[in-house]
């Protein structure tokens, strides 16, 4: 019986991830066949970060747009960063790595909960604006820095998301990484 249930449950998280990806896909301005390849990426940098002995300890999160990467979070080591992105650059189909990594240290004012505090009123943002396509925007913060991602229809989107980003609360700073396709 237990293991009927726990055939279940895995089941039932596969469709919930499938339904995920396949709505992901239907709303991005990238080719489904594109898309698929990012996200094929992404989970291949972040399982050899973990995996990496040198690495496996950095908050470090990976984003792919078209082959495109950004490894943005903190490092606490120099020779981290440095493997960090070695480890992207050697996954087949990567284009190109940018990488916005801080190193590690106490930020006065700003912890881990200011950063989540502050990402999710960031989004809150977005999906409130019926202007952007909020699911195309990644947001990640570090030491309260704002780092804004992905492939939008429009610059007026661009400007949008920086404009909502720009209005919160305890932001020191934007990075946008948000490209147009028009």
């Amino acid at each position: 019986m237990k293991r009927l249930i726990a055939f279940g449950f895995c089941l039932l998280t596969l469709t919930f991830f499938i339904g995920c990806m396949v709505y992901d896909a239907a709303v991005t301005d990238r080719k489904v066949r594109t898309y698929a390849k990012d996200e094929s990426i992404e989970a291949e940098i972040a399982s050899k970060l973990i995996a990496d002995e040198t690495a496996k300890f950095l908050d470090v999160s990976a984003f792919c747009y078209t082959g495109n990467v950004y490894l943005v979070g903190e490092y606490e080591t120099e020779k981290q960063k440095e493997r960090a992105i070695s480890i992207a650059r050697g996954v087949n189909g990567v284009a190109s790595i940018t990488p916005y990594m801080l190193a590690k240290r106490e930020v006065k004012g700003c912890g881990s909960t200011d950063n989540a505090t502050i990402t999710s009123t960031v989004k809150a943002k977005l999906i409130g604006d019926k202007e952007i396509w909020s699911t195309n925007v990644d947001v990640k913060t570090v030491q309260c820095n704002v780092v804004l991602l992905g492939v939008v229809g429009s610059k007026k989107e661009i400007d949008r998301a920086i404009a909502h980003t720009k209005s919160v609360k305890g932001v020191r700073g934007i990075k946008s990484f948000l490209r147009s396709i028009r």
